[in-house]
């Protein structure tokens, strides 16, 4: 399999809030918190596609991931990949290619309780600083290989 990023287009945005439905799902019915068109219209009001990349796999649409500046760092949001896909690498990849370009900056991101994009996460060094029921806040501290000047 094969896989690249390309910036996002206001015409994706049904796509990913469909992706986003399906993805979430299972986290938040074991939550209790799953409603189809609040997670849907969530996609539909926080879609920003210049900070949005598609993830496309051998040619198709699979997955989406969303990087915000923020006042001390970036946000990593919106890091979506179809279920069938899950489980193959792909998202680790996605995330190692988009973690050296943001060395040398904080990275921030919620994750739902008890999902397991936590151990993605984990395994790339992102620490929780806070939690609650629903959510789990974490971060990448800057490495020591920062580069200011780097570009984004």
């Amino acid at each position: 399999m094969t896989w690249n990023l390309r910036k996002a287009h206001q015409t994706d945005v049904d796509f990913l809030a469909e992706l986003r439905a399906e993805v979430l799902r299972p986290d938040l019915e074991r939550l209790g918190r799953y409603d189809g068109q609040r997670v849907r219209r969530r996609m539909h009001d926080t879609f920003s596609p210049e900070h949005t990349s598609i993830i496309v796999v051998d040619g198709e649409p699979a997955g989406s991931v969303t990087l915000r500046p923020g006042e001390d760092g970036w946000w990593l949001e919106h890091f979506y990949l179809s279920p069938a896909l899950q489980g193959r690498g792909i998202g680790s990849a996605v995330l190692d290619s988009l973690l050296a370009r943001l060395d040398g900056h904080r990275i921030r991101l919620n994750v739902l309780q008890g999902s397991a994009a936590r151990r993605l996460y984990e395994r790339h060094g992102f620490v929780v600083d806070s939690q609650d029921p629903v959510d789990v806040y974490m971060s990448l501290q800057p490495s020591s290989r920062t580069n200011s000047s780097k570009e984004i």
